[in-house]
Parts: C-alpha cells; sequence; structure tokens
C-alpha cells in the first residue's frame, strides 16, 4: 500500500471521530440543557418521567460518543490498532 494512501486514511479517521466528538458533545450539551432547564420543554413532551429520561439518555449516549471519539481521534494520530479497535 502506498504511503500516500495511508496518510490520508489517517488524516479521513481523524476528521471522522472529530465529528464524532462533536457530535457527542452537542447531545452531552443538550442533555444538560434538559435536565437543566425542563420547564422550557414541557410543550414538547408532556410528562415529566420521558423528559426527565430522555435528558440522561442524551446525556450518557453524548458524553459515551465524545470518548469514544476523543480516543478514536488519539487513535488515529499514533496510529494506534488498539484505540482504533476499541
Amino acid at each position: 500500500v502506498p504511503m500516500g494512501v495511508l496518510s490520508c486514511m489517517k488524516y479521513l479517521m481523524f476528521i471522522f471521530n472529530v465529528l464524532v466528538f462533536a457530535g457527542g458533545t452537542c447531545l452531552a450539551g443538550m442533555g444538560v440543557w434538559v435536565a437543566v432547564d425542563p420547564a422550557g420543554f414541557q410543550d414538547i413532551v408532556a410528562t415529566r418521567a420521558v423528559l426527565s429520561a430522555g435528558a440522561w439518555l442524551l446525556l450518557v449516549v453524548g458524553i459515551a460518543l465524545s470518548l469514544l471519539g476523543f480516543l478514536g481521534c488519539c487513535g488515529a494520530l499514533r496510529r494506534s490498532r488498539p484505540l482504533l479497535l476499541l
């Protein structure tokens, strides 16, 4: 495999993982926002239990995606196979 292809793959993996990290951060931010200010979302969701569960779910999924995106970025830059497989 030519060196240019490997370098291109490295940067594509890095960009993809940055996007995953950014998306996870946005989801976590929305989860915190809904958990802190549920009154603004009462019109959308009628029951408070569903709203609270949704906020925590957004927060947990967002943190998990952010962590995976960060580890993927580190793995792509270092060319670390275990970090990329994680």
